[in-house]
């Protein structure tokens, strides 16, 4: 009888590059947020930093995640290619080659020659991008993709410490922004192991503790700076 089976690795390129983004949004901003309230300068100030850091941030998130995923896909390519050029030279080697594989991971040699045989005569490339290279459909590389989860989810990250700005008092900007910030990653990873299928607890307590840090020794500099200059 078949059952349905739910799996997560088809979720892992772009929950990486969203809950990276989402993450980075949170913590880059409110720690700039803080670090300049903390300066004891304007609201105005705070606000053009925060905007600033957030479309800065964004765009670095966006470029950076393009060229990383785009240099992984270039490698997959070149590998790929490479295999075909095998494949088409010596079919005979490449499927001896992909039949000890089956055999490392527990087949009978007999068994295992069998099935690279069928899987050499429906689709070659594929048995070996699979086996062989460790590409697949599910974990490939989509730069374009990894690029607008990245900077998407930093701007809706960054959103929830800059809007703060605009409702809370100034006195109480710092902790506030502080306090929420680190409320926000709590969620955001607890959603994230959800999501992925692994522990909340773990999840949370990493992004918070990363969190908080960063928001600290922004928010020291912030004072130490803005009563010497």
């Amino acid at each position: 009888m078949r059952h349905a089976e739910w799996h997560r690795t088809h979720r892992v390129g772009w929950l990486r590059a969203t809950v990276l983004g989402a993450n980075d949004g949170i913590v880059s901003t409110a720690s700039l947020i803080v670090g300049v309230a903390a300066a004891e300068s304007s609201r105005s100030s705070v606000l053009v930093a925060g905007m600033a850091g957030l479309v800065a941030g964004a765009m670095s998130m966006a470029a950076g995640e393009y060229v990383s995923v785009s240099s992984q896909a270039d490698t997959e390519g070149a590998d790929l290619e490479r295999e075909r050029k095998e494949l088409a030279s010596d079919a005979d080697h490449e499927q001896a080659e992909l039949a000890a594989i089956y055999v490392t991971r527990g087949l009978d040699p007999e068994l295992a020659k069998e099935v690279a045989a069928q899987l050499m005569a429906k689709d070659g490339l594929s048995a070996h991008a699979r086996d062989e290279l460790g590409i697949s459909d599910t974990l490939t590389a989509r730069p374009v993709q990894a690029a607008f989860a990245s900077a998407g989810s930093f701007i809706a990250g960054a959103v929830l410490p800059l809007l703060l700005v605009f409702f809370v008092p100034q006195a109480a900007l710092t902790w506030s922004v502080s306090v929420s910030s680190l409320l926000f990653l709590a969620l955001l990873g607890a959603v994230a192991a959800r999501a992925g299928g692994s522990p909340i607890g773990n999840s949370v307590i990493r992004v918070t503790f990363w969190g908080a840090l960063a928001m600290a020794l922004t928010a020291g500099v912030g004072a130490m700076f803005g009563t010497t200059l």
